[in-house]
């Protein structure tokens, strides 16, 4: 979580992770702008760099290789990364539409998501061809399919429709990769045009012609697909059969721009003036192939995206300070190097060429060898750009401070520098701290707390207190948990509170009944706060609702990072003797003979230390947050069902601490199993670097309950079990007759990874109650 002393006065949101883009985020990594903030929306957190994905394709290279990780980028940048879909803009109100999150407010926004081949306009290929593009998607085939033909007794075919340098480059590049594992696959390759590389020389033409020809592929000119079926490829009335059909022809921009009333071209992409600025919305830029240059035809190539980046960041800052914008000279020539699969490239510049290539005949030509490690130190060399931020000068990261006078930097109106003024100026304490009326009024006015015939009094007739009534033969379950933020999306950060909150309610076997929030927000514009409270406690009502949570109430004060908890009660059933409670789960009723069973991996410490630093990657961030949004109230019933004999979740204390809760309580010993923990991605990578939470001495202290922890001390997986979590899982002991077939239906209610991690044992004589063991054999 980025925090900043400097108030937060424009909001430049950035809407795809292409190759502009990632240049505009290191720009402002390396020379940040007091009080402004940048956000990014994209439906991944690796972007594909597309000079590199050829060389993916034909094995030469990771998928980290040819990757920008925009997680840990956007961590080391201090920009703010939402992992959403856009569905539309509002130009009116100036906010992004997401699918499945609130909308996102901007002040200028930029848009560089690239173009699409447009499958919608040849009947069945939406159905039964894979574009390129998106990348991701099209990763995910190609994997499958590759697979596939690793196996198959009999030859494949592949249709690749499209023959500029992208269909080109990616048949040649699949041609190598399946000759390199011995499978048989023949390739052919259709175009409407007359000639393939249509923008490229007629001697460049020839020479990757004759290659295609050499490899073995069929090439058809003239051949406008005009119907795909499953396994079939129409072209007028002759048919063709294929396995697998790829779709590399036909780009436009996306189909959500259509409602924007933005200016588009023929082909959807939007129009912009020589500044990179749309046409229609000053507040509104594009660059890279979704942006339409009227003044200057340019080719749908990577080298325009690229050169459009440094432009395009000076001229965001320019907008946002209300400063002449600088026009953008594109290149009319450039050198394109066309890999060949094989690690040769050919050279073409225009109507000027030079195809340096092996053709597969007679051995391999050095030249085209040479070519192709050319462009790879090209290539690798632009990827450093980004993976070596941190090695940027520690100043560099320092904002300076907000000029508020005639010089200011941010173009403001008169009310927005009297709140700047007050934003950064000494703020009071007490109830002078808490967030206005107004404010607080119009971000919480859109929120709708699920409704609740017990609650008498709450949000829907505001008063000092909430009141309401517990049924009878109930008994009350109250929890608090308020911690601070730990990723920079208030949204998302207000459902993981929420569901870190609701985990000791579920954890009892109770049933949650109602909720109160206690919440801080960094001072700054009146519009930001709001904004941020909005999102926060819309991800958290999002939360409650699904439990069955009724919000009434909280109270809201200024702080310096956003934080958010919730006191939560709940409802258990009591027996008759009002005693007794015959269906909640405590931590002190294990059995010797019980087994151990996690619902959900750990690691959510050592990640989120290693992420501010940007030494985790995006995909594993990901994960870990899709992990800490999964609500523990289906796992608390399975456990239920199955007889769990004890329960808690596991959250600061680590699985150590959280089990040692449970022994003592119980009288018992335990053993884990360190091989059968389930871990998040990246957790065991990044614990073994070093990256470990600020709570996590604290909670080694604990590990004189170990009995052999010299044995294990240098185990990789030790650490771990001191790792604080954040909304974690379930830990609970079940009978030994019912834990597999409890595992069973844990797994079949989403939690994937919920398995055995070891056992209870009668109280020994030793002082640690703690055995560790590393075996692949299951216990039971």
């Amino acid at each position: 979580m980025q925090s900043s002393d400097q108030p937060i006065l424009r909001d430049i949101v950035l809407i795809g992770g292409g190759h502009s883009h990632a240049i505009v985020l290191k720009s402002f990594a390396m020379h940040p702008m007091a009080g402004v903030r940048l956000t990014l929306i994209c439906t991944d957190s690796h972007t594909p760099y597309s000079g590199m994905l050829p060389g993916y394709i034909a094995g030469h290279c990771s998928f980290d290789d040819v990757h920008i990780d925009l997680g840990k980028l956007c961590a080391m940048a201090g920009v703010r990364f939402y992992k959403a879909s856009v569905t539309g803009i509002d130009r009116a109100a100036k906010k992004v539409i997401c699918q499945g999150r609130p909308a996102v407010d901007y002040d200028v926004l930029s848009i560089n998501i690239g173009s699409s081949p447009q499958v919608n306009h040849v009947l069945g290929a939406d159905l039964y061809a894979t574009p390129v593009k998106p990348i991701a998607q099209f990763n995910e085939r190609w994997l499958a399919f590759l697979a596939r033909a690793s196996q198959a007794h009999t030859a494949l075919r592949v249709a690749v429709v499209g023959a500029g340098a992208g269909g080109v480059e990616l048949l040649l590049a699949m041609q190598y990769r399946f000759q390199k594992i011995n499978a048989k696959v023949s390739f052919s390759l259709f175009t409407k045009g007359a000639a393939i590389l249509p923008t490229h020389s007629a001697a460049v033409q020839r020479r990757l012609l004759r290659l295609l020809q050499v490899r073995g592929a069929a090439v058809h000119v003239n051949a406008a697909v005009t119907r795909v079926s499953q396994h079939h490829l129409y072209v007028g009335e002759r048919v063709f059969d294929f396995d697998e059909v790829i779709w590399v022809t036909g780009a436009g921009g996306a189909a959500w721009l259509a409602d924007t009333g933005l200016a588009l071209d023929e082909r959807g992409f939007i129009q912009v003036n020589d500044c990179l600025q749309s046409t229609m919305d000053v507040h509104i830029f594009a660059a890279g192939d979704i942006a339409s240059m009227p003044n200057d035809k340019l080719e749908k190539a990577g080298v325009f995206a690229l050169r459009q980046g440094m432009p395009l960041a000076e001229n965001l800052r320019r907008s946002v300070q209300g400063a002449a914008l600088k026009p953008y000279r594109p290149q009319k020539r450039w050198l394109a190097l066309i890999s060949t699969g094989d690690q040769h490239a050919v050279a073409s510049r225009g109507a000027l060429w030079s195809a340096l290539t092996a053709l597969g005949i007679g051995g391999a030509n050095a030249s085209g060898a040479l070519l192709w490690r050319w462009k790879d130190w090209i290539d690798r060399r632009f990827m450093r750009r980004f993976s070596e931020l941190l090695a940027m000068n520690e100043s560099a990261h320092k904002p300076q401070p907000i000029r508020l006078a005639a010089g200011e930097k941010i173009k403001l109106t008169s009310e927005e520098s009297l709140q700047a003024i007050s934003a950064i100026a000494m703020r009071c304490g007490g109830c002078g701290a808490k967030v206005g009326a107004t404010v607080l009024s119009r971000a919480l006015g859109s929120l709708a707390p699920i409704a609740n015939p017990a609650v008498l009094i709450g949000l829907h007739a505001p008063d000092d207190a909430a009141v309401v009534r517990i049924p009878a033969g109930k008994a009350m379950v109250h929890t608090v948990d308020f911690f601070r933020a730990l990723i920079d999306d208030p949204y998302t950060f207000g459902k993981i509170a929420a569901n870190h909150a609701l985990g000791d309610i579920f954890a009892m076997g109770a049933i949650a009944q109602s909720a109160t929030a206690i919440a801080t927000v960094p001072a700054g514009l009146e519009t930001k706060v709001e904004a941020t409270l909005r999102d926060m406690m819309t991800g958290a009502v999002e939360v409650l609702n699904a439990a069955g949570c009724t919000l009434v109430g909280g109270h809201t004060g200024e702080g310096k990072e956003l934080a958010l908890g919730f006191a939560i009660n709940g409802l258990a059933d009591i027996a008759s003797d009002g005693i007794t409670l015959p269906k909640t789960m405590t931590k002190g009723t294990m059995r010797a003979g019980d087994v151990l069973i996690l619902t959900k991996p750990i690691g959510t410490g050592t990640l989120f230390a290693a992420h501010p630093l940007g030494q985790a990657k995006g995909r594993w961030i990901d994960a870990a947050l899709v992990s800490m949004q999964q609500s523990n109230q289906a796992g608390a019933t399975c456990l239920l069902a199955y007889e769990a004999t004890a329960c808690t979740d596991v959250t600061g204390f680590g699985l150590l601490g959280h089990l040692m809760e449970m022994t003592k309580a119980s009288g018992v010993d335990a053993e884990i199993n360190l091989s059968a923990l389930p871990l998040l991605q990246g957790a065991e990578e990044c614990v073994a670097a070093g990256m470990t939470s600020s709570l996590q001495n604290a909670n080694v202290g604990l590990k004189r309950a170990i009995k052999n922890q010299e044995a294990f001390a240098h185990h990789p997986r030790y650490p771990l079990i001191f790792d604080p979590q954040t909304a974690g899982g379930l830990l609970a002991s079940v009978p030994k007759e019912s834990a597999k077939a409890c595992v069973t239906e844990l797994k079949k209610s989403g939690y994937l990874q919920a398995t055995i991690i070891g056992c209870v044992l009668p109280m020994g004589d030793a002082a640690g109650a703690i055995t560790l063991i590393d075996t692949d054999i299951c216990i039971i």
